[in-house]
C-alpha cells in the first residue's frame, strides 16, 4: 500500500495563514462535493455576510454551517483530534440539516449511485478506528488526513454532512501539522466524484488517495535564496 509523505512543512504561523486564505475555497469545495447549486462568488458573498437572493435557504445554511466549523477548527488548532472533536465538527456542519447532528447515526443510510450500504456504526469500534488513524506510528500527517477522509466518507457515520465533516477533519490534521490543506477545485471535481464512486463500490482507497495527494493538497512554497 502506498504511503504519502508530507508535501509541505509549514510553521504554525504559515499554516494558520494558509488556512485563513483558503477556507472560503474549502467551504465552496464542500458545497461542490454535494452538488449544491452555488458558485464560488456566491459562496464568498454569503461568507461576507451579504444576502444572495438566488441561493436556496438550505444552501445558505450549509455554507454558514461550514463557516462555523472552520471557525471552530481555527480556534482549536492545537487541540488533539478525538472522537468528541470529530463529532463536534459534524455538529457544526450538519446543524439544522438532519434529524440530529454531532452523534453517530443509529439507522441505515444509502449512497446515491452505488449499491453499497454502510453498516450502522458502533460507537466503541468507530472511536477505536479513528484513534488508530490519528495515532498510527511512522505515518505522515498527510497520510493520516487522507485516510481519515476516505474512512469518513465511506463509513457515512453521521446522518448528514459526512463528506464535509471528513474534509474538515482531514484539514484539521493537516493544518495542525503544517502539512498544507486539502481542497478539490472545480477542475478536478468530476474526476474526484468518479473515483469516489469506485471507492464506495470496491472499498479500495489507494486510487482515490493518490488522486487527492497529487491534485488536492495545497500549501505555501517558500523560495529560498541561493
Amino acid at each position: 500500500m502506498r504511503t504519502f509523505d508530507d508535501k509541505f512543512n509549514l510553521t504554525p504561523e504559515q499554516s494558520i495563514f494558509l488556512a485563513k486564505k483558503k477556507w472560503d475555497e474549502n467551504v465552496y469545495c464542500g458545497m461542490r462535493m454535494e452538488n449544491r447549486a452555488v458558485t464560488f462568488p456566491q459562496t464568498k458573498t454569503i461568507l461576507n455576510g451579504v444576502n444572495v437572493p438566488d441561493v436556496h435557504l438550505d444552501d445558505i445554511q450549509a455554507i454558514l454551517n461550514m463557516r462555523d466549523a472552520w471557525r471552530y477548527l481555527l480556534s482549536t488548532v492545537d487541540e488533539p483530534v478525538t472522537f468528541e472533536y470529530w463529532c463536534k465538527l459534524n455538529e457544526y456542519i450538519a446543524r439544522n440539516e438532519a434529524l440530529e447532528w454531532g452523534k453517530l447515526r443509529t439507522g441505515c443510510v444509502s449512497i446515491s449511485g452505488t449499491d453499497y450500504t454502510p453498516p450502522v456504526p458502533d460507537q466503541e469500534q468507530t472511536a477505536r478506528a479513528l484513534y488508530q488513524i490519528i495515532e498510527a506510528e511512522n505515518t505522515s500527517a498527510t497520510d493520516k488526513a487522507l485516510e481519515a477522509f476516505v474512512w469518513g466518507t465511506r463509513g457515512q457515520f453521521f446522518r448528514d454532512g459526512n463528506k464535509r465533516t471528513s474534509l474538515t477533519l482531514a484539514n484539521k490534521i493537516l493544518v495542525m501539522s503544517g502539512a498544507g490543506i486539502l481542497t478539490i477545485t472545480d477542475k478536478y471535481m468530476e474526476q474526484f466524484n468518479e473515483l469516489l464512486l469506485i471507492y464506495y463500490n470496491t472499498g479500495e482507497s489507494s486510487q482515490l488517495k493518490s488522486f487527492l495527494y497529487e491534485n488536492a493538497i495545497q500549501g505555501i512554497v517558500i523560495n529560498s535564496e541561493t
